[in-house]
């Protein structure tokens, strides 16, 4: 008794975590509608046995009169569980956010105050640093933004398409060739190869650019010094190009893989490294590879590295 107690609180809280009243939470509507259901086919079995002397009358009236308001019982609980995910996501986007926001700006404020206050005398240096601060932490604003741009773009599918022939290893190739200096100075060792006369695919570059980039800058990021990652093109069977990055970086949780494409979606083991990131770049990916008619998934044993592949189709 005590234990259901505890776990109707529990629902209680939850509901109320989100903004949901206690009718609007759908474990609560779940349970309240059952015991209507059972209380109404109890009442209505009793009312039949006065009215109908054939049990099987009355067996056929009880329950079609229970699968009805079975149906609606779940028509109404889904709409209020999908109510509930929409608040859920509100919130959740408000804290992520407002998370993401915070960092930069009162890093932003603290050194501004420090350079506009004259109380402390700076060199030139250390002016430059702390203007190259002030710059990074921008960046980190105009990215966050970006990203949430990009995906309003993509949730209401409005986002343009600019195609045109390309060869993806060359597209490939000049990204990469950004990444070097930082692999360069992390010790990290980054080779890239594709199979020969690849035949060209009809795609958007700057899209197609951005999925790569997300790739490669978290097997960059993910990946400690010394270690190495490993980039391949090359042609799967007769109608797709097929793209592979691997690391052997701090790999993905198994408890974290199955959300590993959703919005906001970092792993524990990420957030403890502390890199930086908003958990956009995956979700992005996969809605721009599935616009294309292509398909994105990967292999990651934690503590190992991580494998991506994203495919294309050659048109």
């Amino acid at each position: 008794m005590l234990k259901k107690i505890v776990a109707q609180l529990n629902i209680v809280s939850r509901c109320r975590r989100y903004g949901l009243s206690i009718w609007q939470c759908p474990q609560f509507l779940f349970l309240a509608m059952g015991i209507i259901i059972i209380t109404s086919a109890v009442v209505l079995y009793m009312i039949g046995t006065h009215y109908f002397t054939d049990p099987e009358v009355v067996a056929f009236l009880v329950l079609s009169v229970t699968a009805i308001l079975f149906i609606i019982a779940y028509t109404v609980t889904d709409g209020f569980e999908k109510l509930a995910e929409v608040s859920k996501m509100k919130s959740d986007f408000i804290n992520i956010v407002s998370h993401q926001m915070r960092s930069p700006l009162t890093n932003i404020k603290w050194a501004f105050e420090l350079l506009s206050s004259g109380e402390i005398e700076l060199s030139k240096s250390k002016e430059e640093e702390y203007f190259d601060n002030i710059k990074g932490n921008i960046a980190r604003m105009v990215e966050l933004i970006d990203n949430l741009l990009v995906v309003s773009k993509v949730e209401q599918g409005n986002f343009p398409v600019l195609k045109k022939e390309i060869f993806l290893e060359e597209l490939a190739k000049n990204l990469i060739s950004r990444f070097k200096v930082f692999t360069e100075a992390s010790k990290i060792k980054l080779t890239f190869r594709f199979q020969e006369n690849l035949p060209k695919i009809f795609i958007d570059p700057s899209l197609v650019k951005l999925v790569m980039e997300n790739l490669i800058d978290n097997a960059v990021h993910y990946t400690g010094g010394g270690g190495k990652v490993d980039i391949e093109i090359k042609r799967e069977r007769e109608k797709e190009i097929i793209f592979k990055i691997k690391d052997n970086g701090i790999g993905i949780p198994e408890t974290g893989r199955k959300y590993i494409f959703t919005k906001f979606f970092r792993a524990e083991n990420a957030l403890k490294k502390k890199t930086r990131g908003n958990g956009l770049g995956l979700y992005i990916c996969k809605a721009i590879i599935e616009k294309f008619g292509g398909k994105i998934w990967f292999e990651s044993k934690e503590n190992k590295g991580t494998a991506f592949y994203f495919t294309l189709p050659i048109k």
